[in-house]
């Protein structure tokens, strides 16, 4: 059984305007990692209310991108994951494919 302390953590959001960014880092409790030509934070909320909690040290809730190498039974085993502009305004910017 995965706890929170097993999955790994979001050290860097570069992420403008996300409601919860704050200084480039994430409040989310966790943050599911989706997408279906990118892999998007999911959890990416456009407003100007600061949502998350005040301290915490946010995670990979769940990735549904299992063409990841890092995807295992749809969680992430990354030692970490980084959450920038990409594609999108909002990318998992460890997300890397899998070789065909």
């Amino acid at each position: 059984m995965t706890t929170l302390a097993d999955l790994p953590a979001v050290t860097e959001c570069s992420v403008v305007g996300c409601s919860y960014n704050d200084h480039s880092e994430c409040h989310a409790a966790a943050v599911t990692i989706g997408g279906s030509e990118d892999a998007t934070c999911e959890t990416f909320i456009p407003l100007n209310v600061k949502g998350g909690l005040d301290k915490v040290v946010s995670h990979v809730g769940a990735c549904q991108r299992q063409d990841c190498v890092h995807n295992e039974n749809l969680e992430c085993t990354a030692p970490s994951v980084r959450v920038g502009a990409g594609k999108d305004q909002a990318d998992c910017l460890t997300y890397q494919p899998r070789s065909a």
